[in-house]
């Protein structure tokens, strides 16, 4: 095709690409037939074809029956593999656990949310004290028969009497919010709707508050329409939203995005500009106590992140990275802003300084060291006072809470721990277990380990590698490795049912920590962005090529797996090094580098990324986008694309338009290119519990079969796994 004549100048060449003719695990598989157009794009001087551009309108009958067509191949297909229905009734039952949010303190008042194991979504939960029975303000699973509304924020009012929630459909990220009178248990006439990517921030009086949204989009394209200019407004309680009052907006800068947040003396308005996804913000506040007053610039270069913390009247504290790319604590007196006048607190360290609240009028303070949780306690001076004990190498979040608390609640996790809740009692340096859920599995059966490994242009990256204790190196062990690299995102040590079934089944688990996460600091992550994204792939392909030479694994047996920004990474990786990997599950995933922007909020993530419009960044993109990489004739690994109809993230124009074409590349006889794609469902967040258990059964359902793992029983693994091999359940 033109296409492939086009780029065959730009893509990766080594022989490990080359056509080739592939034995696949099993009988070829019969792809539905996707028409193709004469479509054709100029990039500066270069044309590009998009012969399936017409599965960009998800709301045509004739990409319905695309969809339908496939989800039928992928379900007959994922129906024959005999261990699928063991995994998911494995997981179903791991899944049967009693799970807790970190609880937060308001207006005299508990809350936390609670899952009783199986409830597609979790259950919010109040109380005036720790002793007393909760009492339920509200069940999510009420709103939707299956479970596909979700809880997507909360914030109550100051004084305890009411719950703004905001709700999110089929995973959406459109919002609507809803208000709550906590005593009553009953929803008030308030409702707010074209809310995404907000806050809610409650007056002090509790009489109002303040959120962001968009204007209304046309209905039939709404999960699509790119998003621009997100205004700032005050809602009154008791009115309707036509009567909101318009805080700020900068018509002059339609990609301009506001967050607001109240100061906990109630005096200020706190409002963070974000410009896309950069890592960077400005930062206005408006005093609260003069009626009618102006928002006033404070923080408006745009040179590095600030997140506020807290005030002493006038004097705002932030974290920042100005000047210190692993963070520090500065505050700026918003009388006299000038850089020059910052007062510095906590100065930045060898570790990675990712969030900081204040509490008992002592300053707690999360960082990670080489990506796992490191809590320290300083004063308002910034005097070390001691460190919080963690149970491990683990990761740690919640230290909410006001400058008057002596008490704060905090999550701690591992990959074997499951989420377990702590109160930690600031006056005697104390953690007790609040909350501890169990899980039907031994955690002593398992091992964590991290390792460095060297990437192609020398940089150092960790990677953690999780298995069964004893762990046979001969390169036969199928394992699922995993990474995200992007957006400063940070990957640290989490429990999952779905890693703990693949753990069960023989399987290991490994995740890397690439540049573009926000791993060690800001420089870590622009190393990973733009004109140097390839930098990531080759921090991919070199934990890959570690897990084989170290004889963890080898190609017959590795999978690799991730999503969205992880999806891109996926799709790069195998189309770059198709030799190293036996099966490949990109998710959700960004596979049309030269058109993301024009859809949603996509155009926000070219701060990480760049653009196919200026010429020097579309050089970089058409090099690793993967739909654009793909090769006729090449062997890929069996690969599963998964993507959902009501993605407004990540439309799922790029996995249809991806799956599509490596159906018809794919060598002859190649393994299986599948797509699954979710109904009611979007990018992730939200999702019912019982839709999360399948979509994990029917990814390890199809690595048992790539990978050839007979049996993948991990109920059979589940009974054996106090032996000293995983033979019990992979055969070696």
């Amino acid at each position: 095709m033109q296409r492939k004549a086009l780029l065959a100048s730009l893509m990766f060449t080594q022989a490990a690409v080359m056509a080739q003719n592939c034995p696949a695990p099993g009988a070829p598989v019969s792809y539905p037939l996707t028409r193709t157009v004469d479509q054709q794009d100029d990039y500066h001087g270069t044309v590009i074809a998009d012969p399936y551009r017409w599965l960009e309108d998800a709301n045509s009958a004739e990409t319905k029956d695309w969809v339908e067509a496939q989800n039928k191949l992928t379900q007959n297909y994922l129906s024959q593999i005999p261990s699928r229905e063991a995994i998911k009734t494995r997981l179903t039952k791991l899944w049967n656990f009693e799970r807790f949010s970190v609880p937060f303190k308001e207006g005299g008042r508990y809350f936390y949310s609670r899952n009783d194991g199986l409830q597609n979504q979790s259950v919010l939960y109040t109380m005036k004290t720790l002793a007393e029975v909760p009492r339920l303000l509200l069940d999510p699973n009420t709103l939707a028969a299956d479970g596909t509304v979700a809880l997507a924020g909360l914030a109550v009012s100051p004084n305890g009497k009411y719950l703004a929630y905001s709700t999110a459909a089929s995973g959406s990220d459109w919002n609507e919010i809803k208000v709550r009178d906590i005593d009553t248990g009953k929803d008030v006439d308030d409702h707010i709707k074209w809310v995404k990517f907000s806050q809610t921030a409650w007056l002090h009086d509790a009489s109002g508050f303040f959120y962001s949204r968009y204007d209304e989009p046309k209905e039939a394209t709404k999960l699509a329409d790119v998003n621009y200019f997100q205004k700032l407004y005050f809602h009154k309680l008791g009115t309707p939203q036509s009567a909101d009052v318009l805080v700020y907006e900068r018509p002059d800068h339609k990609d301009w995005g506001f967050s607001a947040e109240v100061t906990e003396d109630g005096h200020f308005l706190v409002i963070h500009a974000s410009q896309g996804t950069e890592n960077k913000n400005r930062v206005f506040y408006k005093d609260l106590s003069k009626k009618d007053s102006k928002v006033i610039g404070l923080l408006e270069d745009f040179d590095a992140a600030y997140d506020f913390i807290g005030n002493d009247g006038p004097v705002f504290l932030f974290r920042t990275e100005r000047n210190a790319p692993r963070g520090r604590i500065v505050s700026i007196d918003t009388r006299k802003p000038g850089v020059l006048s910052w007062h510095q607190i906590v100065p930045e360290s060898s570790n990675t300084l990712v969030s900081a609240s204040l509490v008992n009028n002592q300053l707690l303070v999360d960082y990670l060291s080489d990506a796992h949780s490191l809590v320290k306690v300083y004063d308002l001076k910034g005097k070390p006072l001691h460190d919080i004990e963690l149970p491990g190498l683990g990761t740690a979040g919640g230290f909410s809470g006001k400058r008057s608390d002596s008490e704060t609640f905090y999550s701690y996790t591992s990959f074997t721990t499951p989420s377990t809740i702590y109160r930690y009692d600031l006056k005697a340096n104390k953690s007790s277990v609040y909350r501890q859920p169990k899980v039907d599995f031994d955690p002593a059966a398992f091992e964590t380990r991290q390792e460095f490994y060297t990437s192609r242009d020398g940089t150092k990256v960790p990677m953690f590698i999780v298995s069964k204790k004893g762990l046979k190196l001969d390169g036969r062990n199928p394992t699922y490795l995993y990474g995200y690299g992007g957006f400063n995102i940070s990957l640290t040590p989490t429990f999952s049912v779905a890693n703990l079934a693949w753990l069960e089944m023989g399987g290991v688990y490994v995740m890397a920590n690439l540049r573009g996460g926000g791993e060690y600091g800001e420089s870590w992550h622009a190393a990973g962005t733009k004109l140097q994204k390839q930098n990531v792939f080759d921090d991919f392909i070199g934990a890959a090529e570690w897990l084989i030479a170290h004889k963890v694994t080898s190609p017959a047996k590795l999978s690799i797996g991730g999503g969205s920004n992880g999806g891109l990474l996926v799709g790069a990786t195998m189309t770059q090094r198709p030799d190293l990997f036996a099966a490949a599950i990109p998710q959700v995933g960004v596979l049309d580098m030269l058109r993301f922007h024009k859809f949603t909020i996509g155009w926000a993530w070219t701060s990480d990324y760049g653009s196919s419009d200026n010429a020097d960044e579309f050089k970089a993109l058409v090099k690793y986008s993967p739909l654009h990489n793909l090769k006729k004739g090449v062997c890929y690994p069996a690969t599963m694309i998964t993507t959902a109809d009501h993605d407004d993230r990540v439309v799922p124009a790029h996995s249809f338009k991806f799956a599509a074409t490596a159906q018809a590349d794919q060598a002859p006889n190649g393994a299986p290119i599948l797509i699954r794609i979710d109904s009611k469902a979007g990018h992730g967040a939200g999702k019912p519990t019982n839709k999360q258990i399948e979509e994990v059964a029917d990814r390890w359902g199809f690595l048992t079969r790539a990978l050839h793992m007979p049996g993948g029983d991990p109920a059979t693994a589940t009974a054996a796994h106090s032996a000293a091999t995983t033979t019990a359940t992979v055969a070696q």
